[in-house]
């Protein structure tokens, strides 16, 4: 085999292996980091439905803005629900730092996925 085919196998075998990371990556609930500095971190939250995020907390406040309508089940560690939010896309909200030594979980029981952007204040 020339070595231009065994590149151009290579380049094409590097193409499929990132669509398939990113069909995968696509299909779960996650945070993605999108800029941190001294004074705020920002990350996208993307939650599928029936695929909760962990049990968490927020020590800071928090501004968010819904990139899709949706239906947000909070929940604390026992499973019980403490809160509702519904997002409208295009619409930013603020969220207070969590009471300390509480934790919480965030579900998605609607049939489409979440996507919002979080702002968190470090301080």
């Amino acid at each position: 085999m020339s070595k231009r085919k065994v590149l151009l196998l290579m380049i094409a075998t590097a193409v499929v292996s990132a669509s398939v990371t990113l069909a995968v990556q696509e299909k779960r609930t996650r945070r993605e980091p999108q800029f941190e500095n001294e004074r705020v971190k920002v990350w996208k939250s993307t939650i599928l439905p029936n695929q909760p995020l962990s049990i968490h907390r927020h020590e800071h406040g928090r501004a968010l803005i819904a990139l899709t309508d949706g239906t947000l089940k909070v929940v604390n560690e026992a499973g019980e629900q403490i809160d509702t939010y519904e997002w409208q896309a295009g619409k930013a909200y603020w969220l207070d730092a969590d009471p300390p030594g509480k934790l919480h979980g965030d579900s998605n029981e609607g049939p489409g996925t979440i996507e919002v952007i979080v702002v968190e204040l470090k301080n």
